[in-house]
């Protein structure tokens, strides 16, 4: 992602080869409409559809890789060899807006845009991204570039830490930034604000809330933390202190409210053809 910008009229016709522009094309022709009126459609289309669609990067969407990283439960310490390791897709181009801001601001810009949604939605998958991943796999610069990045992302924005393996011992446990978000939502938080201030998007946050979710439906069925943990496939770590957080709940009627909701939420989806595909973490 380094060397010189890319000539206007080279993302320009990168610009057309996107899904959006597919779309809009689609409209314009089918509909004898104008450009614009083909974007509001798609725009339209995207606040209507978008909650009921999954994540683009678990699509297979133009743009994603996939990529083999730590389980993001592997202590911070143990050596790379030793670690559980999970596959994850990831959305590293997202089209037009990309496009845009390598356009305008150019490859260091584009590159600190995308390091910390990157890495928050390896962490939404259960996994943690290195610097080798960013620099050697994604982003095809150095280490060091990387590191550049980092530095002034934490100078920059030093209340949202990026959820790097090797930033996790600075930041606090990875359970307690997924334990916060379950948290904002018994507290009756939407979905943008909860997305505005943790920095995740919204795919991360229900894959949070839908594993909270069945981990209080197997709670009530008296099983215990290891049987939960196996179950879901999640350290008895973050199990527990869902459990917790459950136990915390039962003292607050916001809480309870709030929780039963959410439950009664993912009973209805249940039931719907369309939930068949299980949505976890």
């Amino acid at each position: 992602m380094g060397g010189k910008r890319p000539k206007r009229t080279d993302l320009d016709r990168l610009a057309v080869k996107t899904l959006d522009d597919r779309f809009i094309t689609e409209v314009q022709q089918g509909l004898n409409c104008s450009p614009f009126e083909g974007a509001a459609v798609l725009k339209l289309v995207r606040e209507v559809f978008a909650p009921f669609l999954g994540s683009e990067s678990s699509s297979g969407a133009p743009g994603t890789m996939s990529l083999i990283a730590v389980d993001a439960d592997e202590p911070a310490g143990k050596p790379l060899a030793n670690c559980l390791k999970r596959t994850v897709s990831l959305l590293v181009h997202r089209g037009a807006e990309d496009d845009r801001i390598f356009r305008e601001q150019g490859p260091d810009a584009f590159r600190r845009g995308r390091i910390a949604d990157l890495c928050q939605q390896a962490l939404s998958q259960n996994a943690l991204l290195t610097r080798e991943d960013l620099a050697y796999r994604i982003l095809f610069v150095s280490p060091r570039t990387i590191s550049r990045d980092l530095q002034f992302l934490r100078r920059e924005r030093p209340d949202s830490p990026v959820p790097l393996r090797s930033m996790v011992q600075d930041m606090g446990p990875v359970l307690t930034h997924r334990v916060q978000i379950v948290r904002l939502a018994l507290e009756g938080k939407t979905m943008v604000q909860i997305c505005q201030r943790m920095h995740h998007s919204p795919a991360a946050v229900a894959n949070y809330l839908s594993t909270f979710a069945r981990c209080a439906q197997l709670r009530s069925k008296q099983m215990e933390p290891k049987q939960i943990a196996f179950l879901l496939d999640r350290s008895e770590g973050l199990i527990t202190s869902y459990l917790a957080l459950l136990d915390q709940c039962k003292q607050d009627k916001t809480l309870t409210y709030h929780l039963d909701e959410m439950l009664a939420l993912g009973t209805r989806q249940k039931k719907t053809p369309s939930s068949i595909k299980e949505v976890r973490r």
